[in-house]
């Protein structure tokens, strides 16, 4: 009775409130977010690639796919099905076949993917690691899959089976808590643990609640927990890159639920303040660099003028110099949506150029006139799955009905805030 009672709490949350009126844009981004998807997975494999030009071009020979980027694309269909912009048939096959071609996949190891893999082979690139963090966001576009379709036995039986192959426990590498960042074939496992706070929660929560290979319940209340205070707002902080604040939460629901443990963490709420902090720290630097104000703010890892950068704040990052990373924000909507839709529309509204084929650039900076000639999978997908559980919920709907997530939360000690013990 009391499984069936927190998840009753859990699921009758329904979709959070949004300013109305602005269904168009939201349905804009979000469809355009799901053509990412559409036209850059192979229809064989599933894959999907890394990045593209924004403008929809395909540079000539880029074969580089991302297993994370697949993850979200994964659920990107379900989400393309539910929204009608395709055929639930069409999204049925297209799963499918990427499930099929994902099972049967001579390169992994231990159940776990590759980070980088060729598009059309599966075949790992560039000497990758197999990465722990990214198969975790494969598997949670995996099982989003399985549920949405829970009629169809195939796609529940590949999926169940791609879920139950992966080890946790040889991840952890003889560790009795902390999974491995990965492993490489010459080298051996990463040196570095998931030990501390960041994007590690879905990671977490998929080893707990794996019925094959799964670690101690333990290893939840094992990380730590540092928190940061940035002008009145205290919460748990690694870096100031806020997609580490997003991404677990695109599948797991999580609002309304504290940590019977400890401080009590909210984690939603720590995302909050996350997303206030990172909009207080970006209105502190306006006088040096205007680009910046209540109606354009954000800033999280992005492409810029030279290369890749996991830049953030607060604290301040010496790469800062003005830039604006939209995901930041649209990877937000979830949890603070009038907070974050009325400067999206503003910047859309003054910037026009900054809206792409799949959406809004990678990044820009007014100050320079540049603007991220790429799109990137994680980025489109970050953004569908925010905007699709503002909209209706609809990611959570369909990740949390995984029995197995919902009995890990119990074990782990995540409940609802009607649980608060009496005076805190």
């Amino acid at each position: 009775m009391k499984f069936i009672s927190f998840f009753l709490i859990t699921v009758s949350l329904g979709a959070p409130a949004y300013p109305q009126g602005n269904s168009v844009l939201l349905e804009e981004l979000s469809h355009k977010a799901f053509n990412y998807f559409l036209e850059h997975s192979d229809p064989r494999t599933g894959l999907v690639l890394d990045r593209s030009l924004s403008d929809g071009r395909n540079v000539s020979g880029n074969n580089i796919a991302s297993i994370a980027a697949t993850g979200f694309g994964l659920t990107a269909f379900v989400l393309a099905s539910e929204n009608h912009w395709i055929t639930r048939e069409k999204a049925r096959v297209h799963i499918l076949n990427s499930l099929k071609f994902l099972n049967s996949n001579k390169y992994r190891v231990h159940g776990w993917y590759y980070h980088w893999l060729d598009f059309k082979t599966g075949e790992p690139l560039f000497g990758s690691e197999v990465s722990s963090i990214d198969t975790s966001f494969f598997l949670a576009g995996v099982l989003t899959a399985r549920q949405y379709f829970s009629d169809d036995s195939e796609i529940v039986t590949l999926a169940t089976q791609i879920y139950g192959q992966v080890d946790f426990n040889w991840m952890l590498n003889g560790d009795s808590k902390f999974l491995s960042h990965g492993w490489f074939p010459k080298s051996g496992f990463i040196n570095h643990k998931w030990n501390s706070y960041s994007e590690l929660m879905l990671l977490y929560i998929l080893g707990i609640s794996s019925p094959t290979h799964g670690i101690t319940p333990s290893s939840w209340s094992a990380w730590t927990r540092e928190k940061t205070n940035y002008k009145g707002l205290e919460y748990v902080q690694s870096d100031g890159s806020l997609f580490i604040h997003q991404y677990s939460h695109a599948w797991l629901d999580l609002r309304n639920l504290h940590e019977n443990f400890g401080d009590h963490i909210n984690w939603f709420e720590n995302s909050k303040n996350a997303i206030l902090a990172n909009k207080a720290f970006c209105l502190s630097l306006a006088g040096e660099f205007n680009s910046y104000s209540k109606d354009m703010w954000g800033i999280t890892a992005s492409d810029s003028p030279y290369g890749y950068i996991a830049w953030g704040g607060p604290p301040r990052d010496s790469h800062i110099d003005g830039t604006v990373v939209p995901s930041a924000l649209t990877g937000s909507l979830m949890f603070l949506a009038d907070e974050v839709l009325r400067p999206l529309i503003k910047m859309s509204a003054q910037n026009p150029k900054i809206i792409s084929h799949y959406g809004f650039v990678n990044a820009f900076n007014s100050l320079t006139g540049w603007m991220a000639p790429d799109t990137l999978g994680i980025d489109a997908g970050i953004t569908l799955l925010s905007i699709e559980n503002m909209r209706k919920g609809s990611v959570w709907k369909y990740f949390m009905r995984n029995p197995e997530i919902l009995a890990t939360f119990e074990r782990i000690g995540l409940v609802s805030e009607q649980a608060m013990p009496l005076g805190l």
